[in-house]
């Protein structure tokens, strides 16, 4: 009996016409991370929600958005500041997205349109 293997979708953002969508409610961040951010000077980024989270390396974490609205450092343009300056200092979460740890984000389907088709 051949059992019917369901293909995983791979899927290509830079073919997105809406990129910056996944940017609209912000990411959490490693304050260590956040401060080598902040370093950069980029005008209108900032962090909020300092919280207490173990699965951080630094034992905390914090928001680049308050109350889900769109990351900071997101540009007029739908760019992200970071990238632009030191593709190495975005956020893991950010380079990641839509996935996360291999799989498909479970918040993916509300925040990137090639996850909803």
């Amino acid at each position: 009996m051949a059992k019917h293997i369901k293909k995983k979708k791979k899927i290509d953002c830079g073919k997105c016409v809406v990129q910056a969508k996944c940017c609209r409610m912000g990411t959490w961040v490693d304050l260590d991370e956040a401060k080598k951010i902040l370093k950069l000077g980029i005008k209108g980024g900032d962090f909020f929600h300092l919280e207490k989270d173990d699965d951080y390396p630094s034992g905390y974490r914090v928001g680049t958005s308050v109350e889900d609205e769109q990351c900071s450092f997101l540009t007029r343009g739908g760019l992200c500041s970071i990238h632009k300056i030191d593709y190495g200092l975005k956020p893991n979460h950010c380079k990641e997205f839509p996935y996360e740890s291999g799989k498909l984000s479970p918040i993916a389907r509300y925040l990137c349109e090639s996850a909803k088709t």
